[in-house]
């Protein structure tokens, strides 16, 4: 990797999701056309993740719940507000959460009734433009989605009829025996390209291809993955290639290896990228005006779904990447930081092509710098490589345990 190549930035407003995801593209697969939910809610439903993005033109409320979910939205003035009615409701974690966009603040209702509530506090009068819930899959759990634009008092008064329960049809799944993780490995550069070159000549390519095949070795060493390279040699490969590859596989991880290299010598030290929120707006933006952006995100034909439906997939699954590629980057720092020298500020953010898949969490690791001494000698060591590749698998095996994987069925 070259010198200059992206900033430090800030990650995702809002409450982050935490935990590994078993199987990524059921939780879009899942989520194919309109239906109706059932009228009542069978059971206990507890409402336990609350998250706000502001997308400029709209707001995102995403409400993670347990438990079958049936909803009313009340639209309330003087102050500007949503009621969100939900049989049963429970409330888990801080009972506030403070808003973004055109939201002030999200907060827990009444407790002990047949119909608990939460209100959606507004800075002034929006339009309801979406309300709908995805079902759970294997690994994911329901989730109640609101977009609200700015309107004027009178659009919103006019829509103070109650917003029924609506949600985007489940696919048929079952949960099937854990199997192996597929990790896609994508040595940077190679054949024409060489990247970054060494305090002594050696090039970046190389030894990334070193690395890439290490990690692979120790990888399906434990049993418990499937490793998928990028390239097996010196061969060049444009960018999305390389992610179309990990896509095939189909991976559930994608992690590509570089080595940096600066003006400064002195500079050293092992440092994680992950794709920033602009970076991965603009790309998500690009990807919902394609008419095939459908089989980008999961392999199948959405054709016949709206165009603001297929944007909020789009988007739903990119956020959903970056905050568990954002996830897997703190197992892996916790686990590298034992055995190598990081870079300060170790986890880094940057709009790198090769992180901008939507449907899988991808991160990149700057193994060191070429242009240091130390460093250099240390990536050009077989042990070093492997004492580094050791802590990415440990890394990896806190990410995924312990999982089970949803599969469709016909």
């Amino acid at each position: 990797m070259t010198q200059g190549q992206g900033k430090p930035q800030e990650g995702e407003a809002g409450l982050p999701e935490t935990g590994a995801r078993a199987d990524r593209r059921l939780v879009l697969a899942s989520a194919m056309a309109a239906a109706l939910w059932p009228t009542l809610a069978r059971a206990a439903t507890t409402a336990q993740s609350v998250r706000m993005h502001d997308h400029n033109t709209h707001t995102r409320l995403v409400v993670e719940f347990t438990g079958a979910l049936d909803f009313k939205i009340k639209r309330i003035a003087d102050p500007y507000r949503l009621v969100i009615e939900v049989p049963g409701l429970a409330w888990s974690g801080p009972e506030q959460a403070e808003g973004a966009g055109l939201i002030s603040r999200v907060q827990y209702g009444r407790q002990g009734t047949a119909t608990s509530n939460f209100s959606v506090d507004l800075k002034g009068p929006v339009k309801v433009a979406h309300a709908f819930v995805l079902p759970p899959t294997g690994a994911t759990p329901t989730r109640l989605v609101i977009d609200v634009e700015p309107a004027t008092r009178e659009v919103f008064l006019a829509g103070a009829e109650p917003v029924s329960s609506k949600q985007v049809a489940q696919s048929k799944t079952k949960i099937e025996p854990v199997r192996k993780k597929i990790v896609a490995i994508d040595p940077g550069h190679g054949g024409i390209d060489p990247g970054a070159i060494g305090f002594s000549g050696i090039y970046e390519k190389d030894i990334t291809l070193a690395a890439a095949r290490q990690l692979k070795q120790r990888l399906e060493g434990t049993g418990r993955y499937k490793a998928v390279l990028t390239r097996q040699d010196d061969s060049s490969l444009a960018l999305r290639q390389r992610t179309e590859i990990a896509r095939r596989a189909p991976a559930d991880i994608f992690v590509s290896l570089h080595a940096d290299s600066i003006r400064d010598p002195g500079v050293r030290g092992l440092s994680v990228y992950t794709l920033s929120e602009k970076a991965s707006d603009a790309e998500a933006e690009a990807l919902a005006t394609k008419e095939n952006q459908a089989d980008t995100i999961i392999g199948m034909d959405l054709s016949n779904e709206t165009v603001e439906v297929r944007n909020i997939l789009v988007d739903l699954a990119g956020r959903e990447s970056r905050n568990l590629a954002t996830h897997l980057a703190g197992r892996l720092i916790g686990e590298l930081q034992r055995d190598v020298k990081l870079l300060e500020h170790t986890h880094r953010f940057a709009g790198f092509a090769v992180l901008k898949s939507p449907d899988m969490p991808s991160l990149l690791i700057e193994m060191g710098y070429l242009s240091n001494r130390l460093d250099e000698s240390a990536l050009k060591s077989e042990s070093y490589r492997g004492k580094l590749m050791a802590a990415v698998v440990r890394g990896l095996d806190q990410y995924f345990a312990p999982t089970q994987v949803a599969r469709q069925t016909t």
